[in-house]
């Protein structure tokens, strides 16, 4: 169990993590008092992006396969693509927020709390008895996951269950930006990380009562999944503050850190060599000890490459003017 819940949880540190970084871009604009209607068009148009990057990809990804890969492919609801949803999504929340007159971080991670638990709670009533089949595919995917093959797919990225990662990021980024958080420090995160193993049981003793669902999917759209995920992010969180403040964090170089400052970079290229047509190994053909030197070889490819990225930024045109210089005379 405990291994296939590791396999599940990179999408919802995304989602989680970009939820975090709104509610600070959010917040940021707030105290300076710029009106909700820019604040609102600011953080849409960031989302607009991010879904425009997701778009992209498909088409990259569509080329790089050509000839294998069918059309449908291009209309695939990936992770960048929810992503960017979910941030527009977001912002479209916060705008009604803040332009209500409640101006205050509760109000606003109050209600991020109560959209993210709506979307994990319709989450299986919209993947089985009120799926939007009036729909057409393209758009029906982004609800329920169905893609082109009839059913709702558990490989893809639709905005139920998966936006509500996002909106518990955004509770969670208001909440850690308060005065008293802030004042408390170290408490605030051992609170979070308290808080995160007590969801954890919470939700295992509430998937071993009965169920109000006709139709119950534990790993793919229970309400009882999700809250152990999001029990794992606030664990996650807590120990990341104890590696930063405390931990190897403070050792001088550190490369999780490092990989955060370029994570769509990183995100972009190693999927291929994971997933894609060029693939370092063998799929599903590898044992453990095998794939665990593939992980250590990318995980180390990424570091190189986000450290190249962070030197070589802004310095384009001068590696430009280096390769087009002028030979010197002999």
């Amino acid at each position: 169990m405990w291994s296939q819940l590791g396999g599940t949880l990179p999408a919802p540190l995304f989602l989680f993590l970009a939820g975090i970084s709104f509610a600070l871009v959010t917040d940021k604009l707030r105290l300076k008092g710029v009106p909700a209607g820019q604040i609102a068009r600011t953080t849409i148009r960031r989302g607009a992006e991010i879904f425009g990057l997701g778009l992209l990809f498909r088409l990259q990804e569509f080329l790089i396969a050509w000839g294998w890969a069918p059309w449908t492919d291009l209309l695939r609801v990936d992770i960048l693509n929810t992503i960017g949803l979910s941030m527009m999504l977001m912002g479209v929340v916060c705008w009604i927020i803040l332009s209500s007159g409640l101006q205050t971080r509760l109000a606003l991670g109050t209600t991020a709390v109560g959209v993210g638990l709506t979307i994990s709670l319709l989450s299986p009533l919209l993947w089985t008895s009120w799926r939007p089949r009036w729909l057409p595919w393209p758009i029906e995917s982004y609800i329920d996951g169905v893609h082109n093959l009839g059913e709702p797919q558990s490989w893809l990225f639709p905005i139920f269950p998966w936006s509500a990662f996002a909106f518990i990021g955004l509770a969670v980024g208001f909440f850690l930006l308060s005065d008293e958080a802030r004042k408390h420090g170290a408490a605030t995160f051992a609170l979070a990380g308290a808080s995160g193993v007590g969801l954890i049981y919470l939700a295992r003793w509430l998937d071993s009562r009965p169920q109000l669902y006709a139709k119950y999917d534990f790993w793919h759209t229970s309400p009882n999944f999700f809250l152990i995920r999001v029990g794992l992010l606030l664990a996650i969180l807590a120990a990341a503050y104890l590696w930063c403040r405390w931990g190897a964090g403070q050792w001088g170089f550190s490369p999780l850190i490092q990989l955060g400052q370029t994570s769509l970079l990183v995100y972009w290229v190693h999927i291929e060599f994971v997933y894609g047509r060029l693939s370092i190994l063998p799929k599903r053909a590898v044992d453990i000890r095998t794939a665990s030197f593939g992980l250590l070889a990318i995980f180390l490819s990424m570091v190189l490459l986000s450290v190249l990225r962070t030197r070589l930024k802004g310095r384009g045109a001068d590696a430009v003017a280096w390769f087009y210089r002028p030979a010197k005379a002999s």
